[in-house]
């Protein structure tokens, strides 16, 4: 919307009514541009001189070690800070292998699609039959030289039946998980202890 400019008859009107105005306080001086105050202008300081880069060569300072790329915790680590849940006392004869496994499944050389249903099936049996302590085999997986920018962890079995075992239906009968003692394959197998039938 624009404004419609004054008529000569309003333009008289203001200006008889502008000169009958007086100021409101009238101590205060009217600042007009020409009375700001003086700013003098400073120079810009001058940037420090600047040091002469050194010639380098991309990775001339690397220690050729390819970088590792893992930022959780491995499964023994996180299997070994698991808090204890069974007897204290059988959790020291497992650790050291006194304890001797009622059954045992070995998973390894298997593929994640077929190992899921196997491990299923057998903790689902053991668990009918009353047993405590099984042995699950999973392998240690191979390491290969070279990662690439995306990391694969050794040995996928190694790494998912853990997690297999600590969700439903499975974690409702399973007590403790740990890795095997040497006798017993080591890195390459957990121990899973079931919990007792009600």
């Amino acid at each position: 919307m624009s404004r419609r400019k004054l008529r000569p008859d309003e333009l008289e009107l203001w200006s008889r009514v502008a000169r009958t105005t007086e100021r409101m306080h009238p101590s205060k001086p009217s600042k007009s541009k020409n009375d700001l105050p003086f700013r003098s202008e400073k120079k810009a300081a001058e940037p420090p001189a600047r040091e002469p880069i050194e010639r380098f060569e991309i990775g001339q300072k690397a220690n050729g070690k390819p970088a590792r790329h893992d930022v959780l915790p491995g499964m023994p680590e996180q299997i070994a800070a698991a808090p204890v849940k069974m007897d204290r006392k059988a959790y020291d004869r497992l650790k050291r292998g006194k304890l001797k496994p009622e059954a045992r499944i070995d998973l390894h050389g298997m593929t994640l699609d077929q190992a899921r249903p196997a491990l299923h099936s057998f903790i689902m049996k053991s668990f009918s039959r009353d047993r405590r302590l099984v042995l699950v085999i999973t392998g240690k997986g191979r390491e290969s030289p070279d990662d690439g920018p995306i990391p694969r962890r050794p040995g996928v079995l190694r790494h998912t039946v853990p997690h297999w075992l600590q969700t439903p239906p499975l974690s409702q009968m399973v007590l403790q998980i740990s890795e095997a003692h040497v006798r017993h394959g080591g890195g390459g197998a957990y121990y899973v202890y079931l919990r007792r039938k009600r």
